[in-house]
């Protein structure tokens, strides 16, 4: 559910001219079958990790665009145990150094004091959001996911208690909000994007929400990392 809702015209990249919601969109993958309801149930997620089918990931890395050193990072996939299951996002806030105002994952760069991966997801979305770790089941995680801006990033899944409760730093976070997972499931909602620069071609995937009257625009890593959570939950099927 929606906490403070952001204005929709804000800026989603600090690309000067560049608007990933005009962008043109080269395809919608509506041919693919969707992730069945019964297969995003809590126990069939666990079970999905227990014993997980052979599959690839279809986004690994995106082009690069930043000179930044390469970093650690870890990101929660949190999925709210509600009789429909939803996943739980943010909205960054727009004065940040990397990805301002857009959807994302809780999560950032690893610390040195960070056991392993989940340890870092677990406590960025205790700092960013106000999700205590014990809110949590850790069930697994996807392979990394690198962005253009140089993070090296490991999507932990999770699943959270729908008794679980927020508070935003307002200083990174402008707004939390959850879709529902059998939305974010169904590849008939999974816009192609591409764009030319010169000598340069982007793609990526885009999922547009509409939550209410605002438009949650989920697009670039964020969406990238989801499409790869519809691979990992179709594979085999």
């Amino acid at each position: 559910m929606p906490i403070n809702p952001a204005p929709a015209d804000l800026p989603l990249t600090k690309l000067p001219g560049f608007d990933p919601r005009t962008a043109p969109v080269i395809g919608v993958d509506a041919h693919l079958p969707p992730v069945p309801r019964d297969a995003l149930s809590p126990q069939a997620l666990r079970e999905r990790f227990r014993a997980p089918p052979q599959w690839e990931p279809e986004v690994w890395a995106e082009r690069r665009f930043s000179d930044r050193p390469i970093a650690n990072a870890s990101v929660l996939l949190a999925v709210v145990m509600r009789e429909r299951p939803t996943v739980l996002l943010t909205e960054r806030t727009t004065h940040l150094s990397t990805h301002s105002g857009q959807i994302a994952f809780p999560g950032g760069k690893r610390d040195d004091t960070d056991t392993d991966e989940a340890h870092t997801a677990l406590r960025e979305a205790q700092e960013e959001i106000g999700l205590d770790p014990e809110w949590v089941e850790v069930i697994g995680c996807l392979p990394t996911y690198t962005t253009g801006s140089q993070f090296i990033i490991t999507p932990v899944v999770g699943l959270v208690s729908p008794e679980h409760r927020l508070t935003l730093n307002a200083f990174e976070v402008a707004d939390a909000f959850e879709v529902p997972l059998d939305f974010l499931m169904n590849p008939a909602h999974h816009q192609r994007h591409a764009i030319e620069w010169p000598g340069v071609r982007r793609e990526w995937f885009s999922m547009p929400y509409r939550d209410g009257g605002t438009e949650r625009f989920v697009w670039g890593a964020t969406a990238g990392m989801l499409r790869n959570f519809y691979r990992f939950l179709s594979a085999g099927a």
